[in-house]
């Protein structure tokens, strides 16, 4: 078997020089047999053989070290989404930004930097849609005390089911121009739930005792829907999410995207009984969407009905815009002594980003499954990303020329109505890979823009390499007079962010991680068709403030 590992003699100098302790995991990436609603069984890629795949729990300020094999047919690659990787970007994983696959029969030392961390993150794959089923939590523990009480924690992770091969699915609607699969069901850790038929009593469920208080970790995993959950007549307490503290948020309900992650507490002060537990989807667009729910059971020990059909949550409808918006905006940081806000406010760098889902043409002696026989495309700034064929981080970090155009805009093209009639306006964007160039320790500030192009939708947001302050968020056109309404007191210190349908969204950060770090939206059909970039943020003049240097064995990538 081809490894790229380094000597002992290395990894043990690398070691001691690690913060915290260090930790090991061997991850086994490979096709495993699962059994689901009868006519879709089929094999799949996971980790270790598992669905959701294994967990990695650690401190605040560890290391963890990931030897990733590959023996499944294509290569592959792993993202620790969440987790800044301070100054090096080479274990970040996303496929030809910072590495090349991994190719199959071959394994890559992952170096997992945890710095300022705290919470619930997850890992996954980061090449076509193999993330699929290629995913699992990773629960970082603080050093001290958590800033809220529970009896127990439990991690819930939402995945979505297709009934083919998502690489095959991806492959053929980029063939194609056309949309890709839906997926058919929705789980819970694995199981889909007595919603649907031929189920096989593959259900989720959880036994709680009355009077205690439950800390759920829900990492929502999926590819392309964005959920709401409850549980019934049980109210929810948001404590954290993305790897960082919120203060409590009480609610019935949750709004999450795929790539987030909510630390939830959950009180069970009910009647003993059996309580569904609901995840539904939220689909505020044209496009087609899978409208299924996925069902666990909240239950009580001790001596009751159990027979009895468990209640369901009081749920928003699926298009229910408002109270999406509605739950998103009342998050806010815990900003306390121990976990302070630090809200970048002298901006030195303002950009802003038009987010569209667009049209290409067919070409000539071509048949095209996009709308009107166009190609489905996706873009920011009118520029549908191009992934090369090598890593952007290798070329930046060995001066390759050719691979990549430092001219990302800080603004769009043209203004228009962006939320308004773009009739008038092509839907063709400029298809080309372009990087935005951000100098060291620069105070940014993203304006994410939505647009009424193709099936208008929330986007939610994810930067690699960053956590950022949420400031704002509105409906329609962003105005210069919204600046003086952000909230830069407590806002929510997130690294994934719904921009609103014909709405927009404004970040900051302070850019003192330099690196390659990819930009994208969530959705995965959208990340696909080039709704992406990429941030250089350049290197300070101090030791410290520069890339580390890349370890012995990369997976490799072809230069010619």
């Amino acid at each position: 078997m081809g490894t790229f590992l380094g000597y002992a003699f290395t990894l043990t100098l690398l070691f001691c020089m690690a913060q915290g302790k260090v930790l090991y995991y061997d991850f086994v990436v490979k096709e495993t047999p699962i059994n689901m609603l009868c006519e879709t069984n089929r094999t799949v890629l996971t980790v270790n053989g598992l669905f959701p795949g294994p967990e990695i729990r650690a401190h605040k300020g560890d290391t963890i070290y990931v030897n990733v094999t590959n023996i499944g047919p294509y290569g592959v690659t792993i993202h620790w989404h969440g987790v800044s990787q301070l100054r090096y970007p080479w274990s970040d994983g996303p496929e030809n930004i910072t590495q090349c696959p991994i190719p199959t029969n071959s394994s890559f030392l992952q170096k997992v930097i945890l710095t300022e961390e705290e919470g619930t993150l997850w890992w996954h794959a980061h090449s076509d849609w193999t993330r699929a089923t290629v995913h699992g939590p990773i629960i970082i523990l603080p050093v001290t005390n958590y800033p809220y009480k529970f009896d127990e924690q439990h991690t819930i992770v939402l995945s979505e089911w297709y009934a083919r091969d998502t690489k095959a699915i991806i492959d053929e609607a980029l063939a194609t121009g056309g949309d890709p699969d839906l997926s058919v069901a929705y789980t819970i850790n694995g199981q889909p739930g007595d919603s649907y038929p031929c189920y096989n009593g593959l259900m989720y469920d959880i036994t709680v005792v009355q009077g205690k208080t439950y800390l759920f970790r829900i990492i929502h995993s999926g590819l392309n829907e964005e959920m709401f959950f409850g549980i019934a007549k049980h109210n929810l307490t948001v404590v954290g999410m993305d790897g960082a503290y919120l203060k409590p948020l009480k609610t019935s309900y949750l709004m999450i995207t795929p790539g987030q992650t909510m630390d939830v507490l959950v009180t069970a002060n009910q009647t003993p009984g059996r309580y569904y537990m609901v995840f539904s989807p939220f689909t505020d667009t044209d496009a087609p969407s899978n409208d299924n729910v996925t069902r666990g059971i909240f239950q009580y020990n001790g001596s009751y009905n159990h027979s009895e059909t468990p209640a369901l949550p009081e749920l928003p409808g699926f298009t229910n815009k408002s109270d999406a918006g509605n739950f998103t905006v009342q998050l806010r940081s815990l900003n306390s002594k121990e976990h302070p806000s630090t809200v970048p406010t002298k901006i030195t760098r303002n950009v802003t980003i038009t987010v569209s889902v667009n049209e290409q043409p067919c070409p000539a002696n071509k048949t095209c499954l996009g709308p009107q026989g166009s190609i489905h495309s996706a873009s920011l700034n009118n520029i549908s990303f191009w992934t090369p064929s090598i890593s952007i981080l290798q070329a930046y970090y060995n001066n390759i020329s050719g691979v990549y155009n430092k001219t990302f805009p800080d603004k769009p093209p043209f203004m228009f109505d962006y939320t308004g009639n773009v009739s008038a306006l092509g839907d063709a964007a400029f298809v080309s890979t372009e990087v935005l160039m951000i100098k060291y320790n620069e105070e940014v500030e993203i304006r994410f823009q939505g647009t009424n192009f193709g099936a208008a939708e929330n986007h939610p947001m994810h930067l690699h390499g960053y956590s950022f302050y949420v400031v704002g968020m509105g409906d329609g056109n962003f105005n210069d007079a919204y600046v003086s309404k952000y909230n830069t007191v407590d806002p929510p210190y997130v690294n994934t962010v719904g921009l609103p349908k014909n709405g927009w969204t404004a970040i900051r950060f302070k850019a003192n991680n330099p690196g390659v770090w990819f930009m994208h939206c969530h959705l995965d059909r959208h990340a696909s068709w080039g709704m992406d970039t990429v941030l250089i943020v350049g290197e300070g003049p101090n030791k410290d403030q520069k890339i580390l240097p890349p370890p012995q064995h990369m997976p490799p990538c072809s230069w010619s």
